[in-house]
């Protein structure tokens, strides 16, 4: 990759590993660099590690494309902004987006407080801010700096992708209808609120359940994964028109 940015205010970390498929389960975004692998995200390159991001875990592996190996692409993909906008709302609701406020701030937040009913401010408006093509004052605008990149501009979604946002927002408000609901809380972090977590065998590390106690949830986030399903399969073909895989 020929686009990290060491330069700007972070607003996260991405895992790079090998370039193929057995290894896109190594790809995942995260507040703190949690191994040497990992890259900084920022205002200036959140669009490029978005469809890094995406072209690594939109297509799933089986036998037949384990060993496939992702190529540099054409360019051709730098023009196409719904595909870009595709990948920004793959990538901001994808199980291996890891953002947790354990961490660090959350920066990932793609709704306003209105919208799905929050009681608190939130720390960071900056996924807003993004999307929107403009900077929400809220002692975070610098992480833009000081010049308009040619990646700020306000996002318009294709009909996949916002019935992927619209899924989201619903699974958000649900959420922040818990009297403990933390109004900074990521996507992980709702994830683990209603899935909760449980440790396989002694001295390993504790996992999240893959299913929750509360219906209600298991009925937002199965709809949201399949909103998700649909978006991925409307990647798919650009992602070989593109050159990232070779058919």
């Amino acid at each position: 990759m020929t686009f990290y940015d060491n330069r700007n205010k972070g607003i996260g970390y991405i895992m790079c590993h090998s370039p193929d498929f057995q290894h896109s389960v190594n790809v995942w975004v995260s507040i703190d660099p949690e191994e040497n692998t990992a890259k900084p995200i920022t205002h200036d390159n959140l669009i490029i590690m978005c469809v890094y991001f995406t072209v690594r875990h939109c297509i799933e592996a089986d036998w037949l494309n384990d060993r496939d190996q992702f190529l540099y692409p054409n360019n051709k993909w730098k023009k196409d902004i719904e595909f870009q906008n595709d990948c920004l709302a793959f990538t901001l609701f994808h199980g291996q987006n890891n953002i947790s406020i354990k961490k660090g701030v959350n920066h990932w937040i793609p709704f306003s407080e209105k919208e799905v009913n929050a009681h608190e401010k939130f720390d960071s408006h900056f996924m807003l801010s993004f999307i929107g093509g403009k900077i929400i004052p809220n002692g975070y605008s610098d992480l833009f700096g000081q010049e308009k990149n040619e990646w700020c501009e306000k996002r318009v979604f294709s009909p996949e992708a916002t019935a992927v946002f619209d899924a989201g927002r619903e699974l958000w408000r649900y959420y922040h209808t818990q009297k403990d609901a933390n109004p900074n809380a990521a996507f992980y972090d709702i994830r683990e609120y209603f899935q909760g977590r449980r440790v396989l065998y002694p001295n390993a590390q504790s996992r999240m359940n893959n299913k929750s106690n509360d219906e209600e949830y298991n009925k937002l986030i199965a709809n949201l994964r399949g909103k998700m399903k649909v978006l991925a399969k409307k990647i798919e073909p650009k992602i070989y028109e593109y050159g990232f895989l070779m058919k």
